[in-house]
């Protein structure tokens, strides 16, 4: 079975590897926020974290300091951590700040030496999984969630766990077929992420899920919220694995989504945000200290973000009560266990036997 492919080409992994480009999914889209008092100081971030989230940080950071204008430039993952990459090889200028949902990305880049440390301040109350070596700093708590058209899927189909998820997709085949979507990951680095600590999870299982996920000719997409169009429009039934801030936000915008995190276990991301060692001349401390405080957070929960630190579900969103509380919620912890798994070979392994079950089998006919 494919599933077993997939165990034996990473039984020595422990986590997940950093995944560079394979090709841009799309170019960084820029966007400039004026100082509301007239520009006085220039902040430049460089983020794989959709404007659509970020704009009320800003807008409230800017409210603090109106005398600052920020320049945001939005990447896919794998982009981002590209270029950051390349600027940190040559001591180039490029960004005060890096926010990444790859937070592995950024945890390379600190180990490369490419971070400033940054001490004291709300960092400092993090938990332990949440930040790495004063350099890389966990600012939100993201589930990944499956996601599904409320208007066409009946509810015996909705599933609750990635076991019922892979029953559906098989005893259903002819229903799913080419209309449930995630990530690529070759071209996303959260899709990737996802994908090795799923594998962690539950080995087997999500074999399983793989092979059913490429019988009904799963739709590949870089990016969350091509997934979320999708799903919206009602061309895909389910989406697999999203990231649950964006899928919230389009529920409460009123698109027909509805939202599950698996019973079974659900991955809780921390979104990481790092100072790189160039910066471009700006205060980018400010802003990461004002993401990391009280006043931060709080905008971050309920105007941004949307899943807070004490783990409870926002309305509308099924699943345990308690994201971490109930023992379901696994944390990927942020920390040294990220570098562990930077052997091309088995990275190249890991990506062919993921194409196999998710590309050529369908291709193939295997139905």
């Amino acid at each position: 079975m494919r599933g077993r492919a997939i165990l034996s080409a990473v039984a020595a992994l422990l986590v997940v590897t950093i995944l560079p480009a394979t090709g841009g999914a799309r170019a960084a889209e820029h966007t400039l926020f004026p100082a509301p008092a007239g520009e006085r100081a220039r902040i430049v971030v460089r983020a794989a974290a959709d404007l659509t989230v970020m704009r009320p940080l800003i807008r409230d950071f800017q409210a603090l300091r109106p005398e600052v204008t920020v320049d945001y430039h939005d990447y896919v993952t794998n982009d981002l951590f590209d270029e950051a990459a390349a600027a940190c090889r040559t001591g180039a200028p490029h960004a005060d700040l890096l926010l990444s949902s790859a937070v592995d990305h950024l945890v390379e880049l600190a180990n490369r030496g490419c971070a400033a440390a940054h001490r004291g301040g709300a960092g400092a109350a993090l938990p332990a999984w949440a930040k790495w070596r004063d350099e890389v700093f966990g600012f939100t708590l993201e589930p990944a969630v499956i996601v599904y058209n409320r208007d066409l899927l009946a509810p015996d189909l909705v599933p609750a766990s990635h076991h019922h998820l892979a029953e559906i997709l098989r005893t259903r085949a002819d229903l799913f077929r080419g209309r449930v979507g995630t990530y690529d990951i070759r071209l996303s680095g959260i899709g990737y992420l996802y994908a090795f600590f799923d594998l962690l999870q539950t080995g087997t299982t999500y074999g399983r899920l793989l092979e059913s996920m490429g019988r009904v000719g799963t739709v590949l997409r870089c990016c969350t919220d091509q997934v979320l169009d999708g799903v919206a429009r009602g061309e895909l039934l389910i989406g697999y694995n999203l990231l649950g801030s964006y899928a919230y936000a389009r529920m409460k915008a009123g698109a027909p989504i509805g939202i599950v995190l698996p019973r079974d276990y659900t991955l809780v991301l921390a979104r990481g945000a790092m100072l790189p060692k160039h910066g471009a001349g700006g205060d980018g401390a400010a802003f990461l200290d004002h993401l990391l405080s009280p006043r931060g957070q709080a905008v971050g929960r309920d105007e941004a973000f949307h899943f807070s630190a004490d783990g409870a579900l926002p309305p509308g969103v099924e699943g345990p009560a308690s994201m971490l509380g109930s023992g379901a919620g696994r944390p990927i912890a942020i920390g040294p266990a990220l570098l562990l798994t930077q052997d091309r070979m088995r990275r190249a392994r890991f990506i062919a036997d993921w194409s196999r079950s998710m590309i050529d089998m369908y291709a193939s006919g295997a139905r």
